[in-house]
């Protein structure tokens, strides 16, 4: 064990503040704990840990996290804790819309403020959807409790016509195929109980398994919890496990400032080029780094996982789901292809390091976690591109694009908004061909707002019966990690905002070349400060409640879409009690 030897004796419990005094005040929290047929016994002289839940009913990634949380109860009351359940905004990717985005720094902020107001003395963290994993994170950094997060799990494999089918991706591929003529209506309709066949989060290399599998090398979670399927045993009894650490966490004070730090850091940027992971993981990188006090930017995250080849042969960038990463050894052994590339000797919320955690790993699957002579992609998982479209920088996933349009140069055609582009992608007198570069702008933190997942440019319906299947994409939105193609995103700063891609017209060409990070509009600058001059704001619409405080708080994607007043690290404050 590496973690500092010396317990927290029982009057150093944060919970004993309220519970403990002999006063009129505690009597009423004793009193009202009782009132819910709680023993004294229950709750005094013992850790009280929160089970931060984020399962609903209608967020099919999280539908079993009710049943992980008596799980976790176990393990907590077995380790001498008490646990209590606290639900927090559960943020199901595909149902809530404008888009998950817009609500990850409300979780964010409700995480923070339960742990900060309420008697706790640590807290396990349950959640695995997307933006739940960064929400969840940020406000644990940022009220610097003991805590531990347990993964919700991949749903489980299926297969169509013998073929693996991975969530998302599959939709799309699916859907060009039936927009292409290929695939009829009642096939179409079969498809849909076929595809997601269990609770869990996506079992492609999308942004639910990026981030757990980055939270995991980070050092958030017990060894190989990320890997394991939501509905196998095994994730039961890591829930079970997860509770019972929490407790020897709280006794030992190991907080996230305790163990999270630029190292920690840089492990997690290392499993997120190794395993091809989603380019949203660069913005929430950026946020959660900055919650923990580590300066981070896009130009750290390229410079550090530069060189680290895609070895998780899992769709969108390989071919098989996260099953079968589970039963080829997880997370662990894929950390050890490039343990080179590790900072070792990082403590991790187990008590040892994450060195010592990837010991025992072994690899029993070498098509599914690749050596480092036989990667899935030469190609990183991520690439930062910058130019006169995006000073503050672009992003792609060269591993998931089209080698041969990596270096392109199209004319632009250009959409205002999703309404423009739904309305007229698929017109059949549409001037498009496939040498042309779409762009979709006015999608970005400010535009949409929230930055959804628009950045997967469906492909006219006229070329998709053509055969083509891919062309350069570019917008100021995001991409599901679900999803592939050459598809440029997170162009900063955006349109809304006042960026150049604001400027750009249809019929501008447009050069994009990965080799070199370039992205830019042929057009001169004296043209662009005369677009600039007669440039008006679009009209911002009318907003109140949550999502007036996103509007005037949110920072750009290249800054982690984090909230200005929240950004970065302070010390957490303790409220008064009285």
């Amino acid at each position: 064990m590496n973690v500092n030897t010396k317990r927290k004796c029982l009057e150093d419990l944060r919970s004993q503040r309220w519970l403990a005094p002999d006063n009129t005040r505690s009597f009423a929290h004793r009193q009202r704990l009782q009132q819910m047929g709680l023993r004294r016994e229950e709750f005094l002289a013992r850790p009280v840990i929160a089970i931060v839940n984020t399962w609903s009913d209608l967020s099919p990634c999280h539908a079993h996290l009710r049943e992980r949380a008596e799980a976790v109860k176990r393990g907590i009351l077995l380790a001498g804790g008490m646990p209590f359940e606290l639900p927090a905004m559960s943020l199901g990717e595909v149902l809530v819309k404008p888009t998950t985005m817009l609500y990850r720094n409300f979780l964010a902020m409700e995480v923070e403020e339960l742990l900060r107001s309420l008697p706790v003395d640590g807290a396990v963290l349950l959640g695995g959807c997307d933006k739940t994993v960064p929400g969840l994170l940020m406000g644990a950094l940022s009220a610097d409790l003991p805590c531990i997060f347990v993964p919700a799990g991949p749903m489980l494999n299926d297969r169509y016509r013998g073929e693996k089918v991975g969530a998302g991706t599959h939709t799309r591929k699916f859907w060009d195929e039936r927009q292409a003529g290929h695939l009829g209506a009642r096939e179409w309709i079969a498809l849909e109980s076929k595809m997601a066949r269990t609770p869990g989060t996506c079992n492609t290399m999308g942004t639910a398994s990026t981030m757990t599998l980055v939270a995991e090398a980070m050092g958030f979670t017990l060894p190989n919890a990320a890997s394991i399927p939501a509905m196998d045993a095994a994730h039961t009894r890591m829930a079970s496990q997860s509770g019972e650490r929490i407790v020897g966490m709280v006794w030992e004070d190991l907080k996230p400032s305790s163990f999270f730090n630029a190292d920690s850091v840089a492990n997690g940027i290392a499993a997120y080029m190794a395993i091809g992971g989603s380019t949203n993981a660069a913005i929430h990188l950026i946020a959660i780094a900055g919650r923990g006090n580590v300066p981070l930017t896009l130009d750290d995250i390229q410079h550090k996982g530069k060189d680290i080849p895609v070895l998780a042969n899992i769709l969108p960038s390989g071919a098989a789901l996260m099953e079968d990463f589970y039963f080829a050894g997880g997370l662990p052994a894929l950390l050890q292809r490039v343990h080179a590339r590790l900072v070792p000797d990082c403590l991790t919320v187990n008590g040892r390091t994450l060195g010592e955690n990837l010991e025992p790993a072994r690899c029993d699957d070498n098509e599914v976690v690749r050596p480092l002579a036989a990667p899935v992609s030469e190609r990183n998982a991520l690439t930062v591109l910058r130019g006169n479209l995006a000073p503050d920088g672009a992003v792609i996933k060269p591993s998931a694009a089209s080698e041969n349009l990596l270096r392109h140069t199209g004319r632009a055609l250009v959409f205002d908004s999703m309404a423009d582009l739904n309305a007229r992608i698929d017109d059949p007198d549409l001037d498009v061909d496939a040498n042309t570069v779409l762009v979709l702008r006015n999608g970005g933190p400010l535009g949409a707002p929230g930055m959804p997942e628009w950045g997967n440019l469906p492909i006219p319906k006229k070329l998709l019966a053509q055969g083509v299947r891919d062309m350069v994409r570019i917008s100021d939105a995001r991409m599901s990690g679900t999803h592939y193609g050459t598809c440029v995103l997170h162009v900063a700063p955006e349109a809304a905002a006042g960026g150049p891609l604001a400027l750009l017209r249809t019929g501008d060409l447009v050069e994009l070349d990965v080799g070199v990070g370039r992205l830019a509009m042929l057009v001169s600058d004296d043209e662009l400060s005369a677009r600039r001059a007669v440039w008006q704001p679009g009209v911002r619409r009318p907003a109140r409640g949550y999502t007036k405080l996103f509007l005037d708080h949110v920072t750009q994607a290249n800054e982690g879409c984090d909230f200005d007043f929240l950004a970065g690290w302070s010390e957490p404050t303790e409220p008064v009690i009285y």
